[in-house]
């Protein structure tokens, strides 16, 4: 009885282990077939804002196995925001954990070597025709070194207003 068992064991730990590879190659395949994905990964490092003191205002990191990128802006301070970027399927999703406690989900709606356009598909803690909420993202990557981001804020079910920021690469 203890070999069977054992055998048992040991076979479904190797389909656990084939399946679990077989699901992380398929994950990775989609990850890696999408060239503006690999861009926002390339991003891992320390920012600052253009015309900032030098100090770090935003990190990317990776996380997940690479499969997601977290973007901290203003690490540390009372005003911390998070956006984490990940694929869903072929699609590049964010999910922004704002100061206005609340956290829009975006899709990107077009993708190319330079640009991505993000636009509002849901949240949660909010309610899109009342509370305000960033509702479009624009990543318009200069160079290695230069992004270029806008944040369009809604409120009451209209614009109000866009932030646009420049960040450059703190090189060590």
């Amino acid at each position: 009885m203890k070999v069977v068992c054992t055998g048992l064991l040991i076979g479904l730990g190797l389909s656990m282990t084939v399946t679990a590879t077989a699901h992380e190659k398929e994950h990775a395949s989609t990850a890696a077939a999408s060239p503006a994905f690999e861009k926002i990964k390339q991003l891992a490092g320390d920012w600052t804002m253009a015309g900032g003191d030098g100090s770090i205002a935003v990190t990317y990191r990776l996380t997940g196995g690479g499969s997601a990128v977290v973007e901290t802006l203003f690490p540390g301070s009372p005003h911390e925001m998070m956006t984490v970027y990940h694929m869903d399927g072929k699609d590049i999703m964010l999910t922004h954990y704002c100061g206005a406690q609340n956290q829009p989900r975006m899709k990107a709606m077009t993708k190319d070597d330079s640009r991505l356009a993000f636009m509002f598909t849901g949240g949660t803690n909010l309610d899109p025709s009342k509370d305000g909420h960033m509702h479009e993202a624009v990543m318009q990557f200069v160079d290695s070194d230069k992004i270029h981001n806008e944040w369009v804020y809604f409120s009451e079910g209209k614009k109000q207003e866009t932030k646009a920021f420049d960040l450059t690469r703190i090189k060590r």
